[in-house]
């Protein structure tokens, strides 16, 4: 069994914030894997809303804390604990303000880089949990960063966020069995098709040449007008 934790704040004000990207991808997941709608019509289990499902083999319980971004430890802590599951069995994910837009970067353990709700987890599990990282951009200035991540995903992002739930959830399947590698490769490969090789001719034209045509017995222009200057002397003989 895992536990999937998208991590966010509560409330519509922060829905569409990108510090709220977890919570966004593990709503595609539920979406797209069929999974019950939130156990207890609307009580909170853990002090997170929660849904469960199946992901090929694995039994997934999906949490979205409900406690605020500082305090997401509380909840996985106690999530975790209930059914008695280890940090590694603890899927994480969350927006990463030092990766590119666009890019999904998977690893187990780590630093929080500074992010208050891996910060809360740590603190509560451990460090050794799987954090699925989701790139949201850095604005380029320090004293932007606040606005920044507390802000609504710009019009010209739309697509680039939805590819990247699109790809998340899709692939999810092989995070619930283990394979980390295979999930980010099958990811990229949706972020990141391949070109449609171009087709080969299998009769090329050959160039023509850019020389003169020359004559079969090979005179030159020269030679052409000497003859042609006999041949105008012998009629008039």
């Amino acid at each position: 069994m895992k536990l999937f934790v998208g991590l966010g704040n509560p409330g519509g004000q922060y829905e569409n914030h990108r510090h709220n990207i977890g919570f966004m991808a593990v709503d595609e997941i539920v979406r797209r894997h069929n999974f019950s709608p939130d156990v207890g019509a609307g009580k909170k289990r853990w002090q997170a809303l929660t849904h469960e499902g199946r992901l090929g083999r694995e039994k997934v319980v999906i949490v979205k804390p409900q406690t605020y971004m500082n305090e997401s430890g509380r909840s996985v802590g106690e999530a975790m604990r209930f059914f008695k599951l280890d940090p590694q069995d603890v899927f994480v994910f969350y927006d990463e303000l030092d990766l590119a837009f666009g890019k999904i970067k998977a690893k187990l353990g780590g630093g929080s880089a500074g992010h208050n709700g891996i910060k809360s987890i740590a603190a509560h599990i451990g460090a050794d949990f799987e954090r699925i990282r989701l790139g949201i951009g850095h604005p380029g200035d320090k004293s932007r960063v606040h606005g920044h991540v507390l802000g609504d995903f710009a019009k010209s992002e739309k697509a680039g966020v939805e590819d990247m739930l699109n790809a998340v959830a899709a692939e999810a399947v092989w995070l619930a069995d283990g394979d980390r590698p295979r999930f980010l490769a099958e990811v990229a490969r949706r972020l990141s098709p391949p070109r449609p090789a171009k087709p080969k001719h299998k009769d090329a034209p050959v160039k023509a040449s850019a020389a003169a045509p020359q004559t079969q017995n090979n005179e030159g222009p020269m030679a052409s007008a000497l003859q042609a200057l006999k041949d105008k002397l012998k009629g008039n003989n």
